[in-house]
């Protein structure tokens, strides 16, 4: 670092940025480099010996809800789902380092991580009142875990990218905000992959899993329904039936899960549930990332009549 870049920084912001050289350096292969960072109080060290951490895969509602009043689904509905979402910061058996949000609304050519420090927000919705713009969610990012999350998914053999501008989209701050409403869990969010294609989503989770060991929460949000033009009491019983299969299908041992997600096509009113499965992909990353740890169905409830559910794993 230079005496130019040096002068009118604190102790603290210099040894942050001797750490982002040194990892530099280090093309990010130790977690020593890691370990040398400044960590925040109640939150761990990547790298530090610990539980391995779960993983879920969560719906996260309809567009800024809850915290806009919007003219869908009943109070013991929305109240039910708020209350689970909020559980989620529970699950952890070990102090945090960073959260990993897969969003369904985000996808990329390449796997593509948010890497800036102090992420925006996103509002990528249209049509709702002004306050849904005012929303705030000033959770701080982690670049040095948006570094690792590229060296493994580039050790799996994936080619990656990284985006510092990219900001929190709603698939993270809606559900983060209920958990984490002081926002003081450095999050990272991390692209699918255009093309959805199941079988690669869930070999990007089973690379990812090693961070379960290094403090990181892996997080998947979407939607277990997702078609917008059939969202209603209508469509009740095709939400029920796909439902039962995907329930099913996530409480199976490893390869039998697998290959029942990568068929998923193939499950009862697939196509009607989900027209595009954006919502559905989150969801393959996290089993791949749960490795032979069985899911549980963590949450099985509605909206607006149409079956829901949510998944936790390890």
């Amino acid at each position: 670092m230079s005496t130019e870049q040096g002068r009118g920084m604190t102790r603290r912001q210099a040894l942050a940025a001797t750490v982002a050289g040194a990892a530099t350096i280090a093309g990010l292969s130790g977690i020593a480099v890691h370990d040398a960072e400044p960590v925040r109080a109640g939150t761990r060290r990547t790298g530090s010996r610990a539980p391995r951490l779960p993983v879920v895969f969560l719906p996260h509602g309809g567009g800024p809800w809850p915290f806009v009043e919007l003219p869908f689904g009943s109070k013991t509905e929305l109240d039910a789902l708020a209350t689970y979402l909020r559980s989620i910061r529970t699950l952890p058996n070990a102090a945090i380092n960073a959260v990993l949000v897969i969003s369904a609304h985000w996808e990329e050519p390449v796997p593509t991580v948010m890497s800036g420090a102090h992420p925006p927000m996103l509002y990528d919705y249209y049509g709702f009142p002004k306050e849904a713009y005012e929303i705030t969610w000033p959770a701080p990012g982690h670049p040095h875990v948006a570094a690792r999350v590229r060296q493994v998914l580039a050790a799996a053999g994936f080619e990656t990218a990284a985006n510092a501008e990219r900001g929190f989209d709603h698939g993270t701050f809606v559900p983060l905000k209920l958990a984490y409403p002081n926002a003081d869990v450095p999050t990272v969010q991390l692209s699918l992959k255009q093309g959805l294609d199941p079988a690669e989503h869930l070999a990007i989770g089973r690379a990812l899993a090693p961070l379960r060991d290094e403090g990181v929460f892996i997080v998947g949000s979407g939607m277990t329904f997702h078609n917008l033009r059939a969202f209603g009491p209508q469509s009740q019983g095709v939400s029920e039936v796909f439902d039962r299969w995907l329930r099913e299908a996530c409480v199976l041992n490893q390869p039998a899960r697998d290959e029942q997600l990568t068929k998923w096509l193939q499950a009862p009113a697939a196509r009607t549930v989900h027209p595009r499965e954006e919502h559905l992909l989150p969801l393959m990353v996290i089993a791949g990332a749960a490795g032979s740890d069985r899911g549980s169905v963590a949450y099985n409830g509605t909206l607006l009549d149409l079956r829901l559910s949510a998944y936790h794993f390890g």
